[in-house]
């Protein structure tokens, strides 16, 4: 049957295992060898099987939805996969609120989101995720977690709304309106939180602890656990986030030499948990926007942002001295994220933490 139905949908497809968390058993196939090992594998986890139209590439987008006995649905966070479709939620970057979207594109997925949650009639809590079309506003709705779920953690956290509370109360018969904010005290639970600020969820792995596991990352999550880091700018929460993951890194830039990667292209083409330091590695080696998005289809705006932290490192390693860098200079590189250490690495080429706080006030 699933050889049927890849006949009448066409490659390339996903297969995604039944009654399973995770992306459990899932992956994508674009020739028949390949799905009879895939559905092989899937059966091994589920007695169903899902063949589906693959749209990899695709903006992965999700929002959380919360609605009242009375129907009042507020739209609580938005949030933006930094890796297209084809890489699992939990093992992909993830910022809060999303930053690509054209207006129209936003209002549009909010406006569905509304939809779905009215429609289904969940009381609490909602979380819908969407493909949406690059080139078009075409868009799939992925899933939808009638339930708080992981994602639902990261968007309470980022938004200051305690979500699993008012979720809780909703499902009691409480309406929004009668419900206070418990983070702000001020404002009732049916005001949408507005951000001034971003919010960078990067996942960690312990791949290395595992034998004989596969380091590509793919439709099904690998992940043990993650992590959240807050900025004014992109840049800024990328860098904290990076320090933040404790894999030894010490931000995007200024990372020790041991971690090169020697096969640029093939890291970019297979992912795999090292993807950040091959992003480096590509912009040093002389890699365009251009080339990098048609390998990885990762947005050009995240590309641009994370060219100008590299484009910053190759300025400040004209200097051999805190002092002979331009103050303006040295700003940018605080509001771009750049730690004491990374500073004392690029500008005075030593590893010693110790660097002169004064100069940095």
């Amino acid at each position: 049957k699933a050889r049927e139905a890849a006949k009448q949908l066409g490659f390339p497809l996903i297969i995604r295992a039944a009654f399973t968390l995770g992306g459990l058993g899932s992956g994508f196939c674009s020739n028949e060898e390949e799905l009879n090992k895939l559905a092989e594998n899937a059966f091994s986890y589920s007695p169903q099987i899902l063949v589906e139209e693959s749209i990899k590439g695709w903006k992965e987008v999700e929002y959380e939805v919360v609605r009242d006995v009375y129907d009042n649905c507020i739209t609580v966070c938005n949030m933006e996969n930094f890796d297209p479709l084809g890489i699992h939620t939990g093992e992909s970057i993830v910022v809060a609120p999303s930053q690509t979207l054209s207006n129209d594109e936003y209002h549009k997925l909010r406006a569905l989101s509304i939809k779905i949650i009215r429609k289904i009639g969940v009381i609490g809590e909602c979380n819908v995720q969407f493909a949406l079309d690059p080139d078009s506003e075409d868009y799939r709705v992925i899933e939808v977690n009638a339930r708080l779920s992981r994602s639902s953690a990261l968007a309470s956290k980022a938004t200051g709304y305690p979500l699993a509370f008012v979720a809780a109360k909703l499902g009691l018969g409480y309406g929004l309106h009668e419900l206070k904010n418990s983070v702000t005290k001020v404002t009732t639970a049916c005001f949408e939180p507005a951000l001034d600020y971003i919010v960078v969820k990067i996942p960690r792995w312990d791949l290395n602890k595992f034998v004989g596991v596969s380091k590509y990352l793919g439709s099904s999550m690998k992940s043990v656990g993650e992590i959240m880091a807050i900025g004014r700018s992109f840049e800024e929460a990328i860098q904290k986030g990076i320090r933040m993951v404790g894999i030894g890194m010490h931000g995007f830039v200024g990372n020790k030499e041991e971690m090169e990667i020697t096969d640029i292209e093939q890291e970019l083409i297979h992912p795999t948990d090292r993807r950040i330091l091959a992003l480096e590695e590509a912009l040093d080696k002389g890699y365009t926007i251009e080339k990098i998005w048609e390998i990885t289809r990762i947005d050009k705006w995240f590309l641009q942002k994370l060219n100008n932290i590299y484009k910053l490192r190759c300025e400040l390693m004209k200097y051999n001295s805190l002092e002979k860098v331009p103050v303006e200079l040295l700003k940018l590189a605080k509001k771009q994220g750049y730690s004491d250490f990374q500073l004392a690495r690029i500008i005075l080429k030593s590893n010693d933490k110790k660097i002169n706080k004064d100069l940095l006030k």
